[in-house]
């Protein structure tokens, strides 16, 4: 499908979109995939699935996309198309085009949001620490101009009353300001009494989450994700970040679509702490590439997101490595709101605690699709399981578009999943309640 505003043959495009190749294969790469027949799927699904990524990458808002698909523990889809790097909507001829592949790694932004929940919930199955107990039990300075009433499980749902940060704590030189980020959290005002309204806490729960983390194990977030879930299931990426040696292997972000203006870009501006169309160069700069930003700044390819999400739905244990046991898992995923209008994004959103849930109708994962949870990053970019299909997929996008005409197509993609992926046995499902 072309674009339904052509880009002008010369000049900047007031859309902010890259020059598409016309050989989509020559910048294809494609991983090791399973014949589909082996997990009740045709060849014919998975190319169905990938033509819907042809359409999407040709609306020239993603100089990069990643798509994995694993169907009952099994990859029948992992492809990547673009550039990792170069070919940026301003990138001239002169500047180097990099390839991408399955495995390069890229920020996911919110999508983050479900590794942090997770971390949280395996330390409450361990006894560490209680989900519904008050945050200021665990850091007795958050308890300040009435926050005492917080609990875990508010932070998790979006219901603490803290949903936005100042400006000045996603500043570059403010990333490692460990004791900044504690007393700035601390000192929040709620807008809200806990757990009344539902607004999304884009940056602040993240920040929350990884306190009491330190509090009651020693360590930062960061070490405890990679000791207790990354290491033992050999992942290379998907932690807050990643070495300073290996800032270089991370695919840049990019600010695509059209600009973003009032209303939108000021709605967002108070969610994210920073206008939309700044976020891309904070997200490619070293300092936020090796900072730990628990609700923003995880860095994964969509193999490694969606093999984090095969680990949920497959009920905790992944290749003969326990993690997690079922129960806290269909904890993680129980519904804790249910079309109730979100005070940040302005429309209703179905939460669980920790997940973004799928709906019948109006959902980010297509119809059909009340089972799944996962969660959007920032902002095309989704990782997601689906029980009901027996299904667990992530697709990383390097564009950042807010607004532009083709954002059907991005939708069409999810819708094109749940259609190729049949439902499966529910009796299968290994978060299914025992008889």
């Amino acid at each position: 499908m072309p674009q339904l505003i052509p880009r002008l043959p010369i000049g900047p495009d007031p859309l902010r979109r890259i020059r598409v190749p016309k050989d989509l294969d020559a910048i294809t790469s494609v991983g090791e995939e399973v014949d589909p027949s082996a997990v009740g799927m045709t060849r014919d699904n998975v190319e169905r699935m990938w033509a819907a990524i042809r359409v999407l990458y040709r609306t020239g808002v993603h100089p990069a996309i990643q798509l994995t698909v694993r169907r009952e523990g099994q990859v029948v889809l992992d492809r990547a198309i673009g550039h990792a790097r170069g070919n940026g909507p301003a990138d001239g001829p002169d500047v180097e085009r990099v390839p991408v592949t399955t495995r390069t790694p890229f920020v996911i932004y919110s999508a983050s949001k479900a590794i942090t929940a997770m971390v949280a919930h395996l330390l409450d199955q361990r006894g560490v620490l209680h989900i519904g107990d008050r945050v200021c039990e665990y850091v007795p300075e958050f308890a300040a101009h009435g926050k005492e009433g917080v609990t875990i499980a508010h932070v998790l749902s979006h219901r603490a009353g803290v949903p936005n940060v100042p400006t000045e704590m996603l500043d570059l030189e403010n990333i490692d300001d460990h004791d900044l980020v504690v007393r700035t959290m601390c000192d929040a005002r709620p807008l809200s009494r806990p757990g009344k309204a539902l607004a999304y806490h884009a940056i602040s729960g993240g920040f929350i989450v990884d306190e009491i983390v330190r509090r009651v194990t020693g360590d930062d977030i960061r070490t405890v994700l990679a000791r207790e879930i990354l290491d033992p299931l050999g992942f290379d990426f998907t932690n807050y970040g990643v070495p300073a040696d290996r800032v270089d292997e991370v695919g840049w972000s990019y600010a695509t679509g059209a600009p973003s203006l009032p209303p939108v870009s000021t709605l967002l501006l108070r969610a994210l702490g920073k206008h939309p169309d700044d976020i891309p160069a904070l997200a490619n700069d070293p300092r936020f590439l090796t900072g730990i930003i628990p609700a923003g700044n995880g860095v994964a390819s969509a193999f490694e997101l969606s093999r984090f999400f095969e680990l949920l739905r497959a009920g905790g244990t992944l290749d003969g490595v326990e993690v997690f046991e079922p129960r806290t898992i269909r904890r993680a995923v129980t519904e804790q709101s249910y079309r109730e209008i979100d005070f940040t994004l302005g429309f209703p959103t179905r939460y669980s605690l920790g997940f973004m849930l799928g709906a019948q109708l109006l959902s980010i994962y297509g119809p059909d699709t009340e089972q799944v949870f996962g969660h959007l990053g920032y902002s095309n970019t989704i990782g997601w399981a689906d029980p009901a299909r027996a299904t667990a997929c992530a697709l990383v996008t390097s564009g950042k578009p807010i607004v532009y005409p083709e954002l059907v197509d991005f939708w069409g993609v999810m819708r094109r999943i749940g259609r190729e992926c049949p439902k499966a046995d529910p009796a299968t499902d290994p978060l299914r309640l025992p008889a």
